[in-house]
């Protein structure tokens, strides 16, 4: 395997992505190929009254610092930045702010984070931070992000004012564990604090009524037909996701089924029909069972018999013996959402053999509550592919944090620790996104001797031939600490972490490990499924020809908020 980099700079890049899609615009667009009647219909969609409310990611910012950088911080320039760090230290009571700022222990850092579309008051989300241009400070690694107030920036007059108060976080700061020297500075100059950030608020979900069709009656209307669709539970009661509150917009709560993947529930959400008399409804049930047998329909036709409920699964149940691929997985994947058993060995083949559905079959899985699915995924754990295996693992995760097989432990009450019991090659797993998560894939991994690590500033691990390995912590004016364990990288891990280790110096242990010859398992960052891949079509549609004359598409769906944080 390639030396695996943990690119922190990437992960803005990832961010930058996200931008594009939240911040300049919503993920849905308000006319979109979604709601347009592949063949018309002569039933109003929700969709064609009303646009999604809230799918935008709203961007944090704050002043912060960061301190225990043990001598690789620097004192910042005047600047507005540094005026609203002084005023937030005075505000809490810090001794001398100006001292603590002047020293070469700390560094002012600009902190980023993004909330996403229907984020609940108390989740968790990732910061990204970074030195000023002007700044001399040479390495964030090693540091830790003090408790940093979240909200969101407007530069007015010529300083930067803070609106409403939506987060706070604080953390260690996961540096590029590679990046050394000079020529790395911009990268040790930045890096990210996993779940560092704590939503403040909830965020709102809704439907915005089109001009031409707001009123009283037509905002009921949606609430009602929406209601009739889909429900969740409030203190053990059934309730509506849709709450009518003007003749302007009706609020939604997502459906506990899609909290992993908000997006598909807009787009079902648009595709439940507003009424329809008895005849029309299995007219367009015949409609949608004919489209959905045709490969260039049945991504959309799919969607819409999922809009459908209960009375669309006889029809989807019968698309998922079909020929096409692209028929069995979209039929599939609707079946999921509706929890239905049958989807689960066609998800499970497409997420195992085909790369362009992989993301969305997993994603799919995860939401059903179903012990096939289940044991689907666990089977998955033991495949060659690292990005199916992890895939597999965050799905099960998603789907049943408390399940044996994958709730793992919590190391040194900081990150997320799992040891699983499966075949397939030894691997070990790290995240740079999402939460702070180790993944041990199979039993009794070890080092190979001898060998020489550095966790940190104060933490050396040393293995000798004699398959004795010593973990030591030296810090200055402090008593030394030191633990003698076998070669085993479970071991090396628990040992690190006694010792005060943080989740980014277990990182730096195991990449100098792996770049060093010790670790012989397969070592994987961010080994996610991605989306964006095409499916090679045998009778493509007109225009879906590469420049190579091979049939392709892409897969019509969007990105599942479960496996965000990685380049689609």
């Amino acid at each position: 395997m390639k030396r695996q980099r943990l690119l922190v700079g990437a992960w803005s890049a990832i961010i930058g992505g996200i931008i594009v899609l939240g911040c300049s615009g919503p993920i849905i667009r308000t006319q979109s190929p979604e709601i347009e009647p592949t063949v018309e219909l002569d039933v109003p969609l929700v969709g064609q009254v009303a646009r999604p409310y809230g799918m935008r990611y709203t961007k944090l910012e704050a002043v912060s610092l960061v301190m225990g950088l043990d001598g690789t911080g620097s004192d910042p320039a005047p600047s507005s930045q540094r005026a609203m760090l002084l005023t937030e230290m005075q505000r809490r009571e810090v001794h001398q702010p100006s001292k603590v700022l002047a020293s070469p222990d700390t560094a002012l850092v600009l902190v980023k984070g993004f909330l996403r579309p229907g984020i609940q008051k108390g989740d968790r989300f990732d910061l990204e931070v970074r030195v000023d241009s002007r700044s001399t400070t040479k390495n964030l690694r090693g540091g830790w992000l003090l408790t940093t107030r979240l909200s969101e920036l407007a530069a007015l007059g010529g300083r930067l004012r803070p609106g409403h108060l939506l987060a706070q976080g604080d953390g260690p700061v996961l540096v590029d564990p590679a990046a050394e020297g000079d020529e790395d500075i911009s990268l040790l100059t930045r890096g990210s604090v996993l779940g560092g950030g704590v939503a403040l608020k909830s965020r709102s979900l809704g439907l915005v009524i089109d001009s031409s069709h707001q009123s009283v009656r037509t905002s009921q209307q949606i609430g009602a037909a929406l209601n009739r669709r889909f429900h969740t539970y409030v203190n053990g009661l059934q309730k509506g996701v849709a709450n009518p509150k003007t003749d302007k917009y009706v609020e939604l709560v997502v459906q506990p089924r899609y909290k992993d993947n908000v997006a598909r529930f807009m787009r079902v959400v648009q595709n439940v029909v507003l009424a329809e008399t008895p005849t029309e409804h299995q007219q367009r049930l015949e409609l949608l069972e004919r489209q959905l047998s045709d490969p260039v329909t049945s991504a959309i036709a799919a969607v819409r018999l999922e809009a459908v409920g209960k009375e669309a699964v006889p029809v989807l149940k019968r698309a998922i013996a079909a020929t096409d691929p692209e028929v069995r997985f979209y039929a599939a994947e609707a079946l999921a959402y509706l929890d239905e058993t049958d989807a689960a060995e066609t998800l499970a083949i497409a997420a195992r053999d085909e790369p362009a559905f992989r993301v969305y079959a997993l994603a799919a899985l995860s939401a059903m509550d179903d012990a096939v699915a289940r044991d689907s995924l666990s089977d998955l754990l033991s495949s060659r592919s690292a990005e199916t295996r992890y895939g597999a693992f965050r799905s099960l995760w998603a789907m049943n944090s408390a399940d044996p097989l994958v709730a793992g432990e919590l190391l040194g009450g900081e990150f997320s620790y799992h040891l699983l019991d499966v075949q397939g090659p030894p691997m070990v797993h790290v995240t740079r996104s999402y939460r702070p998560e180790l993944v041990l894939f199979g039993p009794d991994q070890k080092f190979s001797l001898p060998f020489y690590l550095e966790a940190g500033k104060y933490i050396q691990v040393i293995g000798r031939s004699a398959g004795r390995v010593t973990v030591s912590r030296f810090e200055p004016g402090q008593p030394d600490q030191q633990r003698m364990i076998s070669g085993s990288v479970d071991e090396v891990v628990r040992a690190i972490v006694e010792l005060g280790g943080t989740y980014p110096d277990v990182v730096e242990a195991l990449q100098q490990a792996k770049d060093r010859g010790a670790l012989t398992s397969r070592l994987w960052v961010d080994a996610l499924p991605k989306s964006g891949r095409s499916f090679d079509r045998q009778e493509p549609a007109e225009g879906a020809i590469d420049e190579e004359g091979t049939p392709r598409f892409d897969v019509a769906n969007p990105l599942p908020d479960l496996f965000l944080g990685q380049k689609g």
